[in-house]
């Protein structure tokens, strides 16, 4: 039996006005707890050190650049790292990423147990709008402060796992977990930062954002025989609520594991990674069921088209 425990390191509300220190100095809290349990791996959110930024429209690119990580580790976050070194902690987290050639992104990185980065992910799937948007009760900028990723959907052996990596609305398509699914993934680390209330739709709340985050999470694990550990920040951001709901989920799409309260949170469970197999070997046994001359589409096309109409009379 391979067993890996996994903490999933929910995080609550990061106003403009926290620093990256005091943000890393709430991180190790929950890592002591990590410790404590005996956890392998703990994964953090989305944009785990700073708030949630494309809430915000700005125009100067210097303000904007103040929200980006230049290196990784860099100074503020350098303790993680260290934590992971002196423990044996694997972590995963989430930032925005600016890199030397000047590009932004919205990245994740996968740690070892003694710090070192094996994995980087850059968020493909961004959600949102570009410009200011006055018929949105509140904005969210993601495609104009961050380019699409430029990595694909990478797997990496650590733990003595297959793990992969994915950020926040990527869960919602089912391209991200296949492409993974067809390197063998058996863990996915996901951190999020979803607003409480659809900014286009109001009558799309809390519940409704669970639901939906859930579904996703749950169906992409099962239809590839995977653990997914799925990551929230949440709580009211100046202002601006975030959901909650962090969770895990065995290779059946089961929650086994579920967050109780809207801030600093660890939840954890002890995942047997051969319980991906059956699953593998089975239904979603990729090289005996799967049909790729009926897929094209799926790559040839991006948006949706319907059939012409046909005249009946």
């Amino acid at each position: 039996m391979r067993e890996l425990v996994i903490g999933a390191a929910q995080l609550g509300a990061i106003n403009k006005d926290d620093s990256r220190e005091s943000v890393v100095t709430r991180m190790l809290a929950l890592l002591d707890q990590a410790a404590l349990r005996g956890c392998d791996l703990v994964v953090f959110p989305e944009l785990a050190l700073t708030t949630f930024f494309p809430r915000w429209y700005m125009e100067d690119q210097a303000e904007v650049d103040t929200w980006f990580e230049r290196e990784m580790p860099g100074p503020a976050t350098q303790p993680l790292f260290d934590f992971c070194r002196e423990h044996g902690i694997a972590i995963s987290f989430g930032y925005a990423e600016l890199t030397p050639e000047g590009h932004h992104f919205n990245t994740s990185i996968l740690t070892d147990k003694t710090g070192r980065i094996v994995g980087k992910y850059r968020k493909i799937h961004l959600p949102g709008h570009v410009e200011f948007d006055t018929e949105r009760d509140f904005q969210h900028l993601e495609k104009r402060y961050f380019e699409p990723g430029d990595l694909g959907f990478g797997v990496w052996r650590n733990l003595g796992a297959v793990m992969g990596m994915c950020i926040c609305n990527d869960r919602r398509w089912p391209e991200t977990w296949r492409m993974m699914g067809l390197q063998g993934v058996e863990l996915v680390a996901l951190g999020y930062n979803t607003p409480s209330v659809n900014s286009q739709n109001r009558t799309e709340g809390e519940r409704e954002r669970l639901f939906h985050s859930e579904l996703s999470i749950q169906a992409g694990a099962y239809q590839n025989a995977t653990w997914a550990v799925a990551v929230a920040k949440a709580g009211v951001e100046d202002g601006f609520p975030l959901m909650a709901g962090s969770i895990i989920v065995d290779p059946n799409g089961f929650v086994v594991a579920r967050a109780e309260t809207n801030g600093d949170e660890l939840i954890s469970h002890r995942c047997d990674l051969d319980a991906c197999q059956f699953g593998k070997r089975t239904i979603f046994d990729f090289a005996r069921h799967r049909r790729i001359e009926h897929y094209g589409l799926i790559t040839s096309r991006t948006g949706a088209e319907a059939p012409p109409e046909h005249d009946d009379a």
